[in-house]
């Protein structure tokens, strides 16, 4: 892949903030009210996907040797925004309480957009934060996943997902002709499960029970706690009506994207409970520019899988002769997979060529499943 120009200038990094005008626009609508308050969910999902149409993809690979120091107006966005999204909700629910043109499907419209916003900025922000080994930037993440109560979300991904991604132990990795609307309620179940296990599994290698202080659940927990209380003053019993539906909204956002990832891609057993290593075959990825920008390359997920702690402007794309290629980007590919039979049309081929290219002895995929997993997969 060609190399990109200097990424350590504000002007390289810019894009990489037009996130940040989702705040400005959820604040007019709700100022406005009617049917503007659709605006937000439509501008993240088709304004960036229009922008995708018009900018086409970005091939380009940055000096993945760049020293983090030149990388600070990148850092800096995602230190700036956890502030800025507590200030956003909870103002939202401190006015939205009060404000008399806003009735229910308003209010309704409103929290929604704003878990889209939790969801597709804040989580993804997280997701880069929880990453990194200093403390300041695990507990941003941290705050940033209480605000929509999925804060078990960094013990699993960093703990189970990316240990077992692609192998019948991840509940993320979305199974070969499993609809979103199956895996959706199971993801639920099954990542809150193994996130605990593995975080006790971790205090009992060194010989101390669940209950330690050490455990983040206790954080995670009080965090949340807190939160929800703020709701609670911030707007009574209606202000955490808007808390929890933004946060469900913003858990559904994730939960599509995980799906998107990884769906059908699977690991090589190699016995004894044994899988091989992850390469950059076992995720989806794409390139288009807009959706880039607003997911801060997300869509380079190989790379992400191949250097967990590797910062968002430095991750590498890679050819389809590399790693599978999505049809679309991610923005467009969530839409798809709201709709199972359309997703299977879309992507059971593509697995199935996936397969045939990388696993060509493996002649009968079910039994295969069956025996790594006794369960229907």
């Amino acid at each position: 892949m060609a190399a990109s120009k200097d990424i350590g200038r504000l002007g390289a990094a810019l894009p990489y903030f037009l996130s940040f005008l989702l705040v400005p626009l959820i604040w007019a609508v709700a100022w406005v009210g009617g049917w503007w308050v659709l605006l937000v969910p439509l501008a993240a999902w088709y304004l960036f996907a229009g922008g995708d149409a018009v900018l086409g993809l970005n091939l380009a690979n940055p000096d993945p040797l760049t020293d983090d120091s030149r990388l600070v107006w990148y850092k800096l966005g995602t230190w700036i925004w956890p502030v800025l999204q507590f200030g956003t909700l909870y103002g939202l629910i401190f006015y939205a309480a009060r404000a008399d043109h806003l009735g229910f499907w308003e209010v309704f419209g409103l929290f929604f957009g704003m878990g889209v916003i939790s969801g597709t900025v804040g989580i993804v922000f997280a997701h880069e934060l929880m990453h990194q080994r200093n403390r300041f930037e695990r507990w941003l993440g941290d705050i940033l996943m209480s605000m929509v109560l999925y804060s078990h979300f960094r013990s699993e991904h960093l703990l189970v997902h990316h240990r077992y991604v692609g192998t019948p132990r991840d509940p993320v990795t979305a199974r070969f002709n499993e609809g979103f609307w199956k895996f959706y309620p199971r993801v639920l179940r099954e990542s809150w499960q193994s996130s605990f296990r593995a975080e006790a599994e971790l205090l009992a290698r060194k010989d101390l029970p669940w209950t330690h202080p050490r455990n983040p659940f206790w954080r995670y927990w009080g965090l949340q706690a807190l939160f929800l209380v703020l709701a609670l003053v911030a707007g009574g019993w209606a202000g955490l009506a808007m808390f929890l539906l933004q946060a469900g909204t913003a858990i559904w956002q994730l939960e599509i994207t995980n799906y998107v990832e990884h769906y059908g891609l699977t690991r090589k057993h190699l016995g004894d409970g044994k899988y091989e290593h992850v390469q950059p075959r076992h995720s989806w990825n794409a390139a288009q520019t807009a959706t880039n920008w607003l997911l801060i390359n997300l869509q380079r997920h190989s790379d992400h899988h191949y250097k967990p702690d590797r910062r968002f402007p430095l991750l590498q794309t890679y050819s389809e002769a590399e790693a599978p290629q999505l049809p679309h980007s991610y923005m467009i590919m969530t839409m798809v997979a709201m709709w199972p039979a359309r997703w299977r049309r879309v992507m059971n081929p593509r697995v199935r060529a996936w397969r045939a290219a990388y696993y060509p002895e493996i002649t009968d995929w079910l039994a295969y499943n069956h025996a790594r997993n006794p369960m229907p997969r």
